[in-house]
């Protein structure tokens, strides 16, 4: 750093500043004492002020043996000199007081003249040497590692911190010792300089781990395990828990203390500058690893597949909820450590654009096109600026958690008011819904399946739907809005069964038709017996009422089905004066054969997936039709002849009609169209 050659006459300096033997000189003629104790006006002896003549000491250096030798300079040192500096200081600090209600035409007069030692400048230049050396170290941050080096530099940064402000506020000084304030001023400039770049240094790289995020399930664990788990939050040889941000204590110590001497010197905008800048990298770093999570704007978010967007939401709600509850607290904690009294506002200006942006994401999202896959990603989201946000929002200051809130309120708003739509879309769905293509073998129908998945889904997010349909909803009225998400379950539930009830009717065979309304509304009951959230909804008195339209459905399938096979049983026909009539009793045989093998060829086809109930229809059948089949084997049986008779006529035994029983609702495409069973003999 340049120098100004016109020095201040008061530091005594000779022209040539560089020259070591003339500085020891001058510094042998220079007492330092300074009394302003003894009197109001400062005098500075003659032994002080006076120029000596170099050459009378160099003589005598120089001499021939014999002649008187110069004692031994003692060094000077940054230590050595602090001492005095300080006395300096204090005196200085006094003659300002006591001076100034000096007028101006006193400020002349001798007795009113401060006049500065030479060592102060030996002070200056020994310290601009220090910073000089710790510049020029790579990596320069080696200094902080030495208590004695930090001690020593910022106790230096402070006195002449001290020494700048008293100058300037000095009136005498700022006339007298412009050359020396100059001088002061530009090394006051560079340490400036040197502890601003060594704060943003040490704030970026000095952490010492960046702790893993502790979720919600791991919280009541957390406690007992942490110093098990701390091994790798702490430096080698220590035992200090460090959480985030991950600064050791004596980091966060130093840190303040820069804070403090850039603060006292004037500086405290720029060390502020760099924390910002500093926090909001680190903070967005972390977010990153932590989280995988990256800014996204509002016009990218709308320009985003859903797939995309199902990959963002996840991380976005995991990422509010870590700020909430670990790394916003955590910066709020680190500012109040490093700058007591700034941490609000610093806070905010690190973390408060973060917290928009998430708003704005929320927002976005319920922006974009309503589709009903989109309703659970969108509650996931409204649940996470329900129950995360508020922590957020208290830590903020009093104006900006007052905006938060607002936004909050909006997005939320935007969020509930979408979940709603969907569940409308969703209604409009089951309506406009009306395919002609009857589903194969009765089975359960996709619409169905579709619609019981999205409730069942819809009911585990219950509480919240209740909440949004209540708080969002566009009904006029509070009394319909109390069950609003119920009322609006039911009106769904009414519509599928609507739905159904017209699509059984594009079944020919009124026992499919019935087999087609069983499979669909066991499929329903069975959903809502599963779930306790959507069972609470739709009640008892629901699935009591849809059980026993089941079980009409299923006495319409049998007396259609089978009621038609048990005429053929019957013994009208076969009798006449009490003998029995063997062509129709042939012919009955026949009939029976060829209906039960048509039923057997059929309804093998048809579809029961829900295994209670295909074992409920077979069961059935199966009480229905053996005893009737084994009563009337046995009653006229006996009347064919044995042989090849009987073989053509009697072609099942009851245990076959059994077991071909239990071949039915397989959906066996590929049956033959004549029912074989294994013959039991």
């Amino acid at each position: 750093m340049e120098k100004n050659d016109d020095k201040d006459p008061d530091l005594h300096h000779d022209d040539d500043h560089n020259d070591k033997s003339k500085e020891e000189e001058k510094g042998d003629t220079v007492s330092d004492d300074v009394d302003v104790d003894k009197k109001e006006n400062v005098d500075v002896s003659n032994a002080e002020t006076d120029h000596v003549d170099p050459g009378d000491n160099a003589d005598k250096v120089n001499s021939p043996l014999g002649q008187e030798e110069a004692p031994p300079e003692i060094p000077q040192t940054i230590e050595s000199l602090s001492e005095e500096l300080d006395q300096l200081l204090a005196s200085l600090s006094l003659h300002k007081e006591e001076h100034k209600d000096v007028t101006e035409e006193e400020k002349g007069e001798e007795g009113n003249y401060f006049q500065i030692p030479q060592f102060v400048g030996k002070f200056l230049d020994l310290f601009e040497d220090k910073l000089s050396k710790h510049d020029t170290v790579d990596p320069k941050t080696t200094w902080y590692q030495d208590p004695e080096e930090v001690s020593s530099l910022l106790e230096a940064v402070d006195r002449v911190s001290k020494l700048m402000e008293l100058l300037l506020n000095t009136k005498s000084c700022l006339d007298h010792h412009e050359s020396l304030i100059n001088h002061a001023g530009s090394i006051q400039q560079r340490a400036m300089a040197f502890l601003e770049d060594e704060f943003r240094v040490l704030l970026e790289e000095s952490v010492i781990k960046e702790p893993a995020v502790v979720t919600e399930d791991q919280q009541d664990h957390h406690s007992d395990s942490q110093d098990q788990d701390n091994v790798n939050n702490v430096p080698e040889g220590g035992d200090e828990k460090v959480e985030y941000p991950g600064y050791s204590e004596e980091m966060v110590v130093l840190l303040r203390k820069i804070v403090e001497k850039m603060k006292g010197a004037g500086y405290g905008c720029e060390c502020k500058e760099a924390y910002l800048v500093g926090r909001r990298n680190i903070l967005m770093r972390t977010l990153k690893q932590e989280c995988e999570f990256e800014k996204v704007s509002i016009d990218e978010v709308q320009k985003m597949s859903w797939g995309e967007l199902e990959r963002e939401i996840p991380i976005w709600n995991k990422t509010v909820k870590d700020c909430s509850s670990l790394f916003f607290p955590g910066e709020l904690k680190l500012a109040e450590k490093i700058f007591p009294g700034d941490e609000g506002s610093l806070f905010n200006i690190v973390t408060h654009g973060l917290a928009i942006q998430f708003l704005g994401f929320a927002e976005a999202v319920a922006m974009t096109r309503r589709s009903t896959e989109k309703l659970f990603k969108i509650l996931d989201i409204y649940e996470t600026l329900r129950d995360g946000f508020p922590a957020i929002e208290e830590l903020f200051t009093e104006e900006l958690r007052s905006e938060l809130r607002s936004e909050v309120t909006s997005a939320r708003s935007r969020l509930g008011e979408t979940a709603i739509n969907i569940f409308s879309d969703l209604e409009n769905s089951i309506k406009s819904d009306s395919s002609k293509t009857p589903v194969p073998g009765g089975a359960v129908h996709p619409l169905t399946r579709y619609t019981m998945n999205y409730l069942k889904y819809s009911c585990e997010y219950k509480d919240t739907l209740e909440k949004v349909f209540k708080s969002h909803s566009k009904m006029e009225e509070e009394e319909s809005t109390e069950r609003a998400f119920a009322n609006q379950l039911m009106r769904i539930m009414d519509l599928l069964d609507g739905n159904m009830e017209a699509k059984s009717k594009l079944y020919k065979d009124i026992p499919l038709s019935c087999i087609f309304m069983m499979n669909n509304g066991r499929y329903i009951v069975q959903k809502i017996k599963g779930s306790a959230e959507i069972h609470e909804v739709m009640g008892d008195t629901w699935c009591r009422k849809r059980s026993s339209e089941l079980r009409t459905y299923h006495k319409n399938y049998q007396r259609e089905t089978w009621g038609k096979l048990l005429g053929f049983l019957g013994h009208e026909g076969l009798m006449h004066n009490n003998k029995i009539v063997k062509p129709n009793l042939k012919e009955r045989f026949k009939s029976f054969n060829a209906t039960f093998d048509e039923i057997h060829k059929t309804q093998t086809t048809w579809v029961v997936n829900d295994e209670q109930l295909q074992s409920e229809l077979r069961v059935s059948i199966t009480a229905v039709m053996i005893p009737a089949y084994r009563a009337f084997m046995a009653r006229f049986g006996q009347y064919l002849d044995p042989g090849r008779q009987t073989e053509k006529y009697v072609k099942y035994q009851p245990e076959d009609i059994e077991d071909l029983i239990d071949q039915l609702f397989e959906g066996n495409t590929s049956s033959s169209s004549t029912a074989t069973a294994k013959r039991r003999t």
